[in-house]
Formats: structure tokens, C-alpha cells, sequence
């Protein structure tokens, strides 16, 4: 087959979203976006399809299942189950087994990020009751959510990417509940594995931590405060105040002058007017060692913190907040939200360093300091997760039934074929503004519009390899590479490749690329489609060798205290398993 230009072009473009999706530098929406741009001026994409993605039915529904699980958030329906089928005194295993299974059931019926977001403070403080590790745990639960998702159409992106893709090629989409053949069958296997097997994979240091100690207690953590004018301590060297100190229970660790860290720990350095001291204290000790020490929080002076009621908070940076990739500073933490980053913690941990020019990552564990009702807002306004439930959410707990029997309804509807999808998702989403379910306020700051961007940049781009012929010619390649063997090997091959592709990239993108190769396929060894589609929605989904491949990964990397390599350790067994039972299931539901 003669390889023409479009094509090439378009290959180097794929070649170079690859790169840099894995790289992980940048953003994943700006990497798409800029793919999109350049396929634009390059000519592969016309300029009437530029930005069809964004209309396209795949983002529209994502976006609206979105905006309906923050109304079941803030119905108090997750709370309701959570009060019935948690409980600490339970051996590890039965814990493993009951939480994993109500966030498999829970991504069946919503975005599996919210799911997750929703049961992990439950869990953490299950933990920190039975005295154990949270890493035994939240791996299990991270990884029972995405198996759940693959139940349904609404459960996870590529379910509906890959159901748009088989409405667009053969006239239908798939229905609500067709993925709930496969995907329960690996959702089983995969919540047993996982509650039975695979928390007991983990290294031993991960699971002999004392991390409701050393991590969601917050002990240990490195705060700057700031010597005032009038100070008692100016004059004195740093090491003269290690008594003070000690009846504290906090230790200094660093000097900071003019914005530049002296060098080591500064025992020997003369203190001065308006030098920062690091110090390392638990949030316990933070206050008492402020007025022990006769020194103020940096900021505290201007008069941006009421000191009166400071509160301090425990979060997790997720994918989505507008801290990822930021420093306190950079954003203007303190001027402008009257709040102050006072610890970070990654991957179990600890900084030492000046920790508001610190770039933040997802996934690290920040502990926040400002009025309690700044504390709530700030959570909400930069997509920061909680890991303790304090109260501050505003739960609407008399609407509950309201929220339920409108999700209920619409879905019911959308799969007896009475409303199309989005219509129906979009019924609920105005109704929950209508009842107040979800403020209007909160209806945008729901949606994850990194993902609807890299949705409605890379949609296009998947119209181009087709129209380009460019999967004819990569599933030319595949078919050519298992020549000889039987329709199901080439299916299993594309599951591999598809799972390892979601491993290391985002897994709405690696199903964008993979469900029109998938179709391709089909039509070339000419059989039917639909176990290659299913063989992709199932692979997309997989995600569980790396904490970049899905989002749920990412988010639990902090308050497990994980290592990038822990991941496999569980993750590895876990999908050879998924290929196991899923060919031979796909293969059953939808014969070749």
C-alpha cells in the first residue's frame, strides 16, 4: 500500500502527541489542542471539521455525566451507602472487599474519577481508626473504580467514545447496558483479585507504614513562619532556640533570608527582622510554637489571615486543579484566597525546601492554613480533594430520593430508546440546577475541561486517519502481522496493544485512535466489528501499570505514599487477568 502525504504528516502528529502525552510536561488538553492546530495549518484536518469535536456527541455526554455526578455528590447518596457498608472494625480483606465492590457498583452509575474522589476520604478514615496503612487499601480501591466503570455506557470515557465511533461507522451506538456483559464478568474477577490478592503484592515498607502517622495526620510537616519586628528572638542564633523549641514539639530545620535558603540547617546563623525559620510540626504543635517562639505565619502581618480562626486542612492536588503544575506563589495563594500553604508531602515524602515556590504536582498532599469557610471555598474553586470529611460540604440530604429517581428515570428511558442520551442526561443536569440539587455555580466548575478539550481536539484527528487512510494502514499492518492466525488471535493483539497504549497515555485518547483501527480490522478480515469495539472499550479502560494512565491512579500516588514502580507490583497480574477473562467473554457476547 502506497503511503501517501496526509498520511505521513499525520503519523509524525501522532508520533508527536505520543511523546509528549507520555512525557507528561505538558498538560494532555494543551498537547491535543496544539495536535489539533497544527493538523489545521498542515491541512490534514479541513477547516469546516476544526471544531467538530467539541460538538460531537462523545463530549457533550461526558460533560453532562460530569455535571450529574456532582448532583448524586451533593444529594448525600454516596454518604447514605457509605454509612451502612463501612466499617472499621472489619478485617483487611472484608474492608478490601466491601469498598471495592460499592466503587465498582458507584462507577457503574457515574464518572469513575467521582466515585473514587467520594469513597477516598471513607477510607482513609477507616485507616486511620484501625491503625493501618491506607496504602493497603486505596490501590484496591483505585483500581476497583475503573473496573467498574467498564459496566456501563456512562461508567468511563472510552465506553462512550467507542460507542459514538460504532453510531458514526455502522448506524447504531451502543446501548446502556451493552458493555454490562464484558465488563461485569472482568469487574468480578478483578474486585476479587484485588480485595483477595493484590493489596498483599505490595512492597513491605508500603504496608508496614504507620501512614495515618507519618501522612494524614500531617506530623512532620515543614511550615515557614516569619520573624516579626520586635521579636524576642532576633539576635539569637538558630540553635539557641532549640529548648524553646523542643517544649513545642516542633524543630527548625532552615533559615530563609530575602527569598534564599541558607545553607544547611543554619544552626550557627544570627537571626533578623522578617527572616522566614522552617520548621517541622505537627499541626498540633503548629499553633502553640508560634506564640512559644513569638513568630507569625508569612502573610499573617498584612493582615490577609484572621488569626483568630485558622483552621488547618488536608487536600490532594488533583489532575484537574488549577494548582497541577503551579506554585502557591505563581498563583498568589495568599493574596488572593487568603489561604496559606504551610506542608507538601509526595509520594510519602516530606519537603524541606521553601515549599510555596515549590511546583506542585497531582497527586501531592498539601496541608492548607486560613479561616474554616476560606478552607471549604478554596477546595472547591482549585479542584482540591479533601482527605478528611470536615463538615464543610453542604449535603442536601432531603433531596436524595429527588436526585436518585431523576437519574433513574432518565436512564431508564435513554435505554428502552425513548430519549437519545444526551437528551436525557441533559434532562437530569437542568433539573438538578432547577431543584437546586447542583447550584448553578458549581454546573461549570463540575466539568473536567481538560478532558472535553482533549476530547474535541482529538475526535478530528481521528476523523483524519480515517479519511486519510492511515488506519487502513496500521490495521493493514496488524493484519498482516498475525497472518495466518484466526480472527480471535488478532483481537487478542489489539487488546494488548490498546491496554499497553492506555498505560502510558490518557485513556479518552487512546480510545479516540484505537475504535476506528478496531473497525478497520473487522472490515478487513471481514467479520463482525463489535468484539474488536468491545475488545478496545475494555483495553482503554485498563489502565493499571503507572499512576499516569488513568486519573484515579494519579490521585491516590500522595495519600498512599506510592512509588511510580508500586504500581505494576498489583497492576501487572491484574491485567493479564482482565485479558484473560475478557477475550474469551467478548468472544461469547459478540461471536465473530
Amino acid at each position: 500500500m502506497t503511503v501517501t502525504t496526509d498520511q505521513v504528516l499525520l503519523f509524525g502528529l501522532l508520533f508527536f502527541v505520543f511523546v509528549f502525552l507520555i512525557w507528561g510536561r505538558w498538560r494532555y488538553d494543551l498537547v491535543a489542542f496544539v495536535a489539533l492546530l497544527a493538523a489545521l495549518l498542515l491541512g490534514i484536518v479541513p477547516k469546516e471539521q476544526a471544531f467538530s469535536g467539541f460538538g460531537h456527541p462523545a463530549t457533550v455526554i461526558i460533560a453532562l455525566v460530569l455535571i450529574v455526578s456532582r448532583g448524586l455528590f451533593n444529594s448525600g447518596v454516596i454518604e447514605l451507602l457509605a454509612r451502612y457498608v463501612i466499617d472499621a472494625g472489619r478485617r483487611l480483606a472484608a474492608h478490601i472487599s466491601i469498598m471495592a465492590g460499592l466503587a465498582a457498583v458507584l462507577s457503574a452509575i457515574m464518572n469513575n474519577v467521582a466515585a473514587l474522589a467520594l469513597l477516598m476520604p471513607l477510607d482513609l478514615q477507616a485507616a486511620k481508626k484501625s491503625g493501618r496503612s491506607p496504602s493497603l487499601s486505596l490501590m484496591p480501591l483505585s483500581f476497583a473504580s475503573i473496573l467498574g466503570g467498564m459496566i456501563t455506557l456512562i461508567g468511563t470515557p472510552p465506553n462512550i467514545v467507542v460507542a459514538e465511533f460504532r453510531g458514526e461507522a455502522l448506524g447504531e451506538s451502543y446501548k446502556m447496558f451493552d458493555f454490562a456483559p464484558v465488563g461485569l464478568a472482568c469487574a468480578a474477577v478483578g474486585v476479587a483479585y484485588v480485595a483477595l490478592i493484590g493489596w498483599r503484592l505490595l512492597p513491605i515498607d508500603r504496608q508496614s507504614d504507620d501512614a495515618p502517622q507519618e501522612l494524614f495526620d500531617l506530623a512532620d510537616y515543614i511550615a515557614e513562619v516569619r520573624v516579626p519586628e520586635g521579636s524576642d528572638v532576633i539576635g539569637m542564633r538558630v540553635r539557641d532556640l532549640d529548648k524553646r523549641a523542643d517544649k513545642s514539639d516542633v524543630e527548625i530545620v532552615g533559615l530563609i533570608r530575602r527569598g534564599r535558603r541558607l545553607p544547611g540547617l543554619a544552626r550557627i546563623a544570627e537571626i533578623k527582622a522578617d527572616d522566614v525559620l522552617v520548621i517541622e510540626a505537627s499541626p498540633d504543635s503548629l499553633e502553640e510554637a508560634l506564640g512559644a517562639l513569638d513568630l507569625e505565619y508569612v502573610g499573617k502581618g498584612e493582615g490577609l489571615l484572621e488569626g483568630d480562626d485558622l483552621m488547618l486542612n488536608e487536600v490532594v492536588v488533583q489532575e484537574m486543579s488549577r494548582l497541577a503544575g503551579r506554585s502557591a506563589i505563581s498563583l498568589k495563594l495568599l493574596y488572593r484566597y487568603r489561604v496559606a500553604l504551610v506542608g507538601v508531602s509526595r509520594q510519602g515524602v516530606r519537603f524541606r525546601e521553601n515549599v510555596r515556590k515549590l511546583v506542585l504536582q497531582p497527586g501531592d498532599v498539601l496541608l492548607l492554613l486560613g479561616p474554616d469557610e476560606r478552607l471549604a471555598d478554596v477546595t472547591g474553586q482549585l479542584g482540591l480533594l479533601p482527605l478528611a470529611d470536615r463538615g464543610q460540604r453542604v449535603i442536601q440530604r432531603n433531596k436524595v430520593w429527588l436526585a436518585v429517581g431523576l437519574f433513574a428515570a432518565a436512564i431508564t428511558a435513554a435505554s428502552v430508546g425513548l430519549v437519545y442520551l444526551p437528551v436525557a442526561l441533559g434532562c437530569v443536569a437542568a433539573a438538578y440546577v432547577f431543584f437546586n440539587i447542583v447550584p448553578i455555580r458549581e454546573v461549570y466548575n463540575s466539568i473536567e475541561w481538560p478532558v472535553i478539550v482533549l476530547l474535541g481536539s482529538m475526535i478530528p484527528i481521528g476523523s483524519a486517519l480515517q479519511d486519510t487512510g492511515g488506519t487502513a494502514l496500521i490495521a493493514a499492518g496488524i493484519v498482516d502481522l498475525s497472518a495466518g492466525f484466526s480472527a480471535a488471535v488478532v483481537l487478542l493483539l489489539l487488546v494488548i496493544v490498546t491496554m499497553t497504549l492506555s498505560d502510558v497515555m490518557n485513556n479518552t485518547a487512546t480510545a479516540v485512535i484505537a475504535a476506528p483501527i478496531a473497525i478497520e480490522i473487522a472490515g478487513r478480515l471481514g467479520v463482525n466489528p463489535d468484539p474488536f469495539l468491545m475488545g478496545v472499550a475494555v483495553a482503554a479502560s485498563c489502565a493499571f501499570l503507572t499512576p499516569i494512565g488513568h486519573k484515579n491512579n494519579t490521585l491516590i500516588m500522595g495519600p498512599g505514599g506510592y512509588r511510580f514502580g508500586d504500581y505494576w507490583r498489583m497492576g501487572l497480574p491484574l491485567e493479564i487477568l482482565i485479558v484473560a477473562v475478557s477475550v474469551p467473554t467478548i468472544l461469547v457476547v459478540w461471536p465473530l
